[in-house]
């Protein structure tokens, strides 16, 4: 497969994936209709922003591909490295104080506050990894630049 074709199927997959992430989001709007259940609506209103955020980047990895140069220089990275490692930090805290939290709720019976600190603490692992993999592709350029 040339790398024209892989790119061509690349957009193709972004733009099947996005018409999914629609529905997706389509389908928390529903479910939100449907209840007034605080818990449910705040499930779903996560999951519908998680959607609507899927839906850029997979728009932003098509259109890299198909029309828009894209180019991130080490100089660039480098002018807000240091503040990048500072969130970084920051996002360690913030996943500590997760953790702490779902410690002292450990056999206390509190499922929903358990079950959605579980998922805080998800989110900021992921936050976490999103910055540190910056680093791999910092090392990345300066290895081939």
């Amino acid at each position: 497969m040339s790398t024209k074709e892989l790119q061509q199927e690349i957009i193709s997959t972004m733009r099947r994936w996005q018409k999914i992430e629609d529905a997706a989001a389509a389908s928390t709007g529903q479910i939100m209709e449907k209840t007034d259940n605080p818990i449910i609506r705040l499930i779903m209103e996560i999951i519908q922003r998680d959607s609507q955020m899927h839906y850029r980047v997979q728009e932003w990895i098509a259109d890299s591909l198909d029309f828009k140069t894209v180019s991130l220089t080490p100089d660039e990275l480098g002018r807000v490295w240091g503040m990048i490692e500072h969130h970084i930090e920051l996002e360690r805290k913030t996943l500590e104080l997760a953790e702490q939290s779902l410690a002292s709720l450990k056999g206390k019976k509190m499922v929903v506050q358990e079950y959605l600190l579980e998922y805080l603490a998800e989110d900021e692992k992921k936050h976490g990894n999103l910055l540190r993999n910056l680093e791999i592709v910092k090392k990345g350029m300066r290895a081939s630049g």
